[in-house]
């Protein structure tokens, strides 16, 4: 195994950023053309998920030695957000087409997140165990 894990040829930290970036782009997408008048605050909502996720990945990036501290937290982070997410399956048809994409994505970034985070976690316990350490 390499040293590092990646993910569609990016680092952990990497797709954290991403992730947050697409998350904060599409609140404030959101939140602009939204229809109600005044906005609703909530259109926001995966903004304000998605700014702790960008946050701790530049985070992880610049403090190597508190990274896995980082990524934990983002690991807590995406399982908020796809539980979060996952209320489209209560409340599907009372929804708007913003809100049904805002918690598609978050579900979708929940999850993805969830899975690559758990990859990189077995990943490093390898590279620890082969190392002796």
């Amino acid at each position: 195994m390499g040293d590092e894990f990646k993910v569609f040829g990016m680092t952990i930290p990497r797709f954290a950023k991403v992730n947050g970036a697409v998350l904060i782009a599409w609140g404030v997408f959101s939140y602009f053309v939204q229809s109600a008048n005044p906005p609703s605050i909530t259109a926001l909502i995966p903004a304000i998920m998605g700014l702790p996720m960008l946050v701790l990945g530049v985070l992880s990036e610049r403090d190597g030695k508190n990274r896995h501290h980082y990524m934990h937290g983002s690991m807590v982070l995406a399982l908020v957000m796809a539980l979060g997410g996952a209320r489209i399956f209560a409340d599907f048809s009372e929804m708007s087409i913003l809100a049904k994409i805002s918690h598609l994505l978050l579900l979708q970034v929940g999850i993805s997140f969830t899975i690559v985070g758990i990859g990189s976690f077995r990943h490093a316990r390898i590279q620890r165990e082969s190392s002796g350490v």
